[in-house]
């Protein structure tokens, strides 16, 4: 760098190269200048020089990259360049080419020569011009490596710099997202009291809600109670009113009937004193002629007198007592009640007799009405409680008399019996809850049943030449039907036989079941009715379907009562019952003493009967009329004892 600093005039050119070279030399320039000299060397030695190349010089990065040669300038201050200058010679030192310093005054040179004249510098001169050149190359070299290590700490510090921003910044968000988080849990929280407030005032509007809509259903219960309390009122008098009308009414019954006897027993007295007038008149005139004829016997002894006649009708009732007695099997305390209840039908026939003659209405409506109401029953329990509801309304109905009504529904509940869809504990059913309300309708009920069946009292009356004119008149004593003049046959007298036991038995087995209603005719009367039954009454073909059908309904409410009471009235049945029909040895018979003794055998007693218990939905459309009898006992059998 001194020799560059004297001023000395030397040549400019050796040999067409620049002995001083620019110094605002670019990195690109300098590569050209190198090769060029390069090139101008091995054109001028007949000798291959070793560092002759043969491409230009290429420069490659610290991982071996390529790096373009354009150009690059490089500013260095006066104490960078005092710095560089002494570690270049520390460099030059420790270079295994020892450059010489170039000094001109070993050459002569003149600008006014010309330089194709000059002798060629020799090649040791050349190899020290060109270590200079390598170590100005390793100079700039290490410059730019310092260069580019100066810039890759900067660019370092500037990443730390963007590092550290960076790090400052994520701080800053998470900051802020803590602070955001933080303010949403502060509105979640508002929004969870607000919502507990809402749910608590909702809660007591509810509950305040709900108490005053018990409040208003108490109210409405209380007034509902009270109008129900008005109208059991209104129906207790109404019905005090009914009972006080069909009182007075009665009393006038009697009292025309009373009339009507004294008018009878005033008109019988007459006669008798006109009969006692005539027989009085009759011995003044026998005396006058006993006294003419002394010696003559009286007409009275030789005709055997009022004695002789008196004793022949006693003989005569005598007789027929005991001819009746034979023919009637039945107790004389059923045979008792029958008679009151027939007698209890006979009076109302008359009063209802005389309230139609009384009065100008014409009261078959009801009877049609209460009979629709009747047919109407199914084993379906709200349809009795209507069904019943409704017969009773037409009980208290003032515009028809009770005692008609009460007629009626005897008459159609047991006529009914005949019809296919009749369903036996319905029926009984809607018996008990009529009569539970109107006892006096349930005496007339059994009446109708007693004169529809003898079976139902129970009596059985046997077949004698002497007491019927011909086997038709006993069939119509004992309830065979008549049409046309022609009599049913025995298979449709059996099956309403047992149509009407079966209601007969349903109607006494019905006892507690029937909530808040009692049966006037219950277990007990069913009990006294067996023991009657099999005490009294032969067996033969109508008695067993009269006990068969019986059993069928009573059976289990009867062994539920009674227990081992039930089970000796069994054994007697299986004893002396069954044993009487095989004994006659009757095909007719069999079928029917079959079924007695599977019932026993099976112990049938012991399963609720169908039908008894009424379902709470309607069933009416599915339910089965009762089994109907089809053995050969149904047939035209003419067989009676």
């Amino acid at each position: 760098m001194e020799a560059v600093k004297l001023e000395i005039r030397c040549p400019q050119m050796v040999n067409g190269i620049g002995l001083e070279p620019d110094p605002d030399w670019s990195f690109k320039s300098l590569l050209l200048e190198l090769d060029s000299l390069e090139k101008k060397l091995n054109l001028s030695s007949s000798v291959s020089l070793p560092f002759a190349k043969t491409k230009s010089r290429e420069i490659y990065g610290e991982k071996g990259t390529k790096r373009s040669s354009n150009a690059f300038v490089m500013r260095v201050s006066d104490e960078e360049f005092e710095d560089s200058e002494g570690e270049n010679e520390k460099v030059r030192d420790r270079d295994l080419v020892k450059a010489a310093r170039f000094n001109c005054n070993e050459f002569y040179f003149s600008s006014d020569d010309d330089s194709d004249d000059q002798p060629c510098l020799d090649v040791q001169t050349l190899m020290n011009e060109v270590g200079l050149v390598e170590s100005a190359l390793y100079e700039l070299t290490h410059e730019h490596q310092l260069g580019v290590k100066e810039e890759i700490r900067n660019t370092i510090s500037a990443l730390e710099t963007d590092l550290m921003n960076e790090s400052e910044k994520s701080s800053s968000a998470h900051t802020k997202v803590e602070k955001y988080r933080e303010a949403r849990r502060e509105v979640e929280r508002k929004f969870d009291v607000q919502y507990q407030r809402r749910v608590a005032e909702g809660l007591d509007n509810h509950l305040t809600a709900v108490q005053r809509d018990h409040e208003l259903k108490s109210q409405i219960e209380e007034r509902k109670i009270r109008s129900d309390a008005a109208h059991e009122e209104a129906k207790r008098r109404e019905k005090a009113l009914q009972e006080e009308r069909l009182r007075q009414e009665k009393a006038k019954a009697e009292a025309e009937l009373q009339a009507k006897l004294k008018a009878e027993e005033a008109n019988r007295a007459a006669l008798e004193a006109e009969r006692i007038a005539a027989k009085e008149a009759a011995e003044k005139e026998a005396a006058k002629s006993s006294k003419a004829n002394t010696s003559e016997v009286p007409q009275t002894e030789a005709s055997g007198g009022p004695n002789a006649t008196s004793s022949r009708v006693e003989n005569d009732k005598t007789n027929k007592s005991e001819l009746a007695g034979n023919m009637l099997r039945a107790a004389e305390s059923a045979l008792k009640l029958e008679r009151e209840r027939l007698q209890k039908l006979k009076e109302l026939e008359e009063i209802n007799q005389s309230l139609r003659s009384s009065s100008n209405q014409n009261f078959d409506r009801t009877g049609r009405l209460i009979g629709r109401l009747i047919r109407q029953i199914s084993g379906n329990k709200d349809k009795v409680s209507t069904q019943a509801s409704e017969l009773v309304k037409i009980f208290n109905n003032p515009h028809c008399p009770q005692t008609i009504s009460i007629a009626y529904f005897a008459q159609k509940v047991v006529s009914n019996c005949e019809s296919p869809s009749h369903s036996a504990f319905a029926c009984a059913h809607v018996i008990v809850l009529v009569t539970s309300q109107f006892p006096q309708a349930m005496d007339l009920v059994l009446a109708e049943i007693h004169r529809a069946c003898i079976y139902t009292v129970p009596k059985h009356i046997s077949y004698t030449k002497s007491a019927f004119e011909s086997k038709e008149a006993y069939w119509k004593v004992i309830g065979y039907k008549e049409d046309d003049g022609k009599i049913e046959s025995t298979t449709d007298y059996l099956v309403r036989l047992e149509s009407y036991m079966k209601l007969y038995g349903a109607l006494v087995q019905w006892q507690t079941e029937v909530a808040g209603c009692q049966n006037v005719h219950g277990l007990k009367e069913g009990w006294a009715w067996l023991a009657r039954f099999l005490n009294a009454l032969p067996a033969n073909m109508y008695t067993a379907v009269a006990l068969y059908a019986f059993l069928q309904m009573a059976g289990f409410a009867l062994f539920r009562k009674y227990r081992s009471q039930f089970m000796k009235m069994l054994n007697f049945i299986s004893e002396n019952f069954l044993n009487a029909l095989r004994s006659q040895d009757d095909p007719d018979l069999r079928p029917i003493t079959s079924k007695i003794q599977c019932y026993l055998e099976d112990k049938l007693f012991l399963q609720e009967p169908e039908g008894r218990t009424l379902h709470s939905s309607l069933l009416s459309n599915n339910m089965a009329p009762e089994s109907d009898y089809h053995g050969p006992y149904h047939q035209q059998s003419r067989h009676f004892y």
